[in-house]
């Protein structure tokens, strides 16, 4: 199934058709604007611009081979990153590398069949393993066309890993200096929570909300939505974002923010609440909300020394978390160790 069309970012797509076409445009992007504004969508977009083998000024022809490959999410010169989740643990390298592969097929797979997916799960990341696979792929020269282009969705699930140095500093080198014939778009939601080493090295482009009719022309055209009450409530409830108009989730999806306040107010009390067996993905929607909020703290000037550390208290119980560990006892021990670093 195509892509469906993209809606109310007319500004940003004539900047950046722009500057592709007087050879202005950035090989190292970033995307930023609210969850579900159509970051990754608009990416889309931009690659299909530079793969598209008649596009005119503004816009990619549409009626290409290449045109058609990206649309149905085929193109071998496109490489759409997303974070993904594994089932399983390799034993090594290579093998944790071949299942990234396998997962990020799938997922891409089920976003073909199905264009409007859902936010990928809380424990969803973009590990070291993605890190090497997109190295080994820009390693490969275009298949079809002049360029390569890699879109890194959710660009702040990128997470940093001891041990593994080489393959960050190489991936921050690519984006520093990217090939000749290669392109990178990354999107983010939350763009403070990439490494600063990560924002020194892109071109930021804020993509803002769009206008309400644009949002009711999506959900009339792209949803069927047609009773006036419903759809006019669903719009408002978008707030300029046609993500959330399918946005879908357990009783602890969005409850990130008020999840960390509760940790760091109750501690333990916060602990035994926790289900022994919940959903993991609202567990670490809520450790990502209190990552961010330390990081925010540090900005503001607070001690910085006691909030790197207390973020990498966070970051390690996100890791575990991955795993097979009792939330219980991991939010006991976070508190804990917070408690200490505090």
């Amino acid at each position: 199934m195509p892509l469906r069309p993209l809606f109310g970012h007319e500004g940003v797509q004539n900047r950046l058709a722009g500057a592709f076409a007087s050879g202005r445009l950035p090989q190292a992007l970033l995307l930023e604007g609210p969850r579900g504004v159509g970051k990754q969508r608009l990416a889309l977009w931009l690659a299909q611009l530079l793969l598209c083998r008649h596009r005119g000024e503004e816009e990619p022809c549409g009626q290409c081979q290449d045109c058609r490959l990206v649309v149905t999410l085929q193109h071998p010169d496109m490489h759409w990153f997303v974070p993904v989740e594994l089932s399983k643990k390799g034993a090594d390298a290579d093998k944790q590398v071949d299942l990234v592969a396998e997962a990020l097929a799938e997922e891409i797979a089920a976003r073909r069949d199905q264009p409007l997916y859902q936010a990928p799960g809380g424990l969803a990341s973009h590990g070291i393993a993605a890190v090497r696979l997109l190295l080994r792929r820009l390693a490969l020269t275009p298949a079809l066309g002049r360029w390569k282009v890699f879109i890194v969705g959710d660009a702040e699930r990128l997470v940093p890993q001891q041990g593994a140095e080489a393959a960050a500093n190489a991936l921050l080198k690519a984006l520093e200096e990217p090939p000749a014939d290669t392109v990178f778009v990354l999107t983010a939601a939350d763009p403070d929570a990439l490494l600063p080493t990560i924002l020194s090295r892109v071109v930021r482009v804020r993509v803002a909300r769009i206008a309400d009719s644009a949002v009711t022309a999506f959900a009339q055209q792209v949803l069927g939505l047609k009773a006036k009450d419903e759809l006019a409530q669903r719009v408002s409830a978008a707030e300029g974002c046609i993500g959330r108009l399918l946005a879908t989730g357990g009783e602890s999806a969005g409850r990130g923010p008020e999840l960390a306040d509760r940790l760091l107010k109750g501690g333990y009390a916060f602990a035994l609440g926790q289900m022994p067996f919940q959903a993991r993905g609202g567990f670490t929607e809520m450790l990502d909300a209190l990552a961010g909020r330390l990081r925010a703290e540090a900005r503001r000037g607070g001690e910085t020394g006691k909030l790197v550390e207390a973020i990498a208290r966070v970051m390690d119980a996100r890791e575990m978390a991955q795993g097979n560990v009792n939330p219980q006892l991991l939010s006991a021990v976070l508190a804990e160790d917070l408690a200490t670093a505090s």
